[in-house]
């Protein structure tokens, strides 16, 4: 079962995310008060916990949901095996996936400070259809 586990804010791109108990993700921007929403393609960042455990697994400590600057951490859900297109019911909100991965062409500060970054290769970029609010625990379905 697909949930969400982490809502994540910053206000600055590049940069980890904190944790909130709750969003509010606006129609044809995304997260409201976070530093990546705006009237673009990729509105809202979202990574799997278990992309976050491959890391871990290589010894890579201090990561948590967030981390990666990803605006929702996920868990039960391949998501860079969801083609663009597919939409996606969280919590009150209707998303299209927009991007899965994307090109790092510099070393971001996540990089630097982690020594890797898992989201060019399994986050996946979303733009908001249907605005309203999401909070930890809740539940997503795939629509397809």
């Amino acid at each position: 079962m697909a949930k969400v586990i982490s809502i994540n804010i910053s206000d600055e791109k590049g940069m980890s995310k904190d944790p909130i108990q709750e969003g509010i993700f606006v129609e044809s921007f995304g997260l409201e008060g976070d530093a990546h929403g705006g009237d673009w393609h990729r509105q809202v960042s979202i990574l799997a916990q278990e992309s976050i455990d491959k890391i871990a697994a290589r010894g890579i400590k201090d990561l948590f949901p967030g981390r990666f600057a990803e605006n929702i951490t996920t868990e039960g859900i391949i998501l860079h095996e969801l083609p663009v297109g597919m939409k996606l019911l969280i919590g009150e909100t209707l998303q299209e996936v927009t991007q899965i991965g994307k090109k790092c062409h510099s070393r971001c500060g996540i990089y630097h400070t982690v020594g890797d970054c898992v989201m060019p290769k399994e986050g996946i970029f979303t733009k908001v259809i249907k605005g309203g609010r999401i909070k930890i625990g809740d539940l997503i379905k795939i629509l397809g």
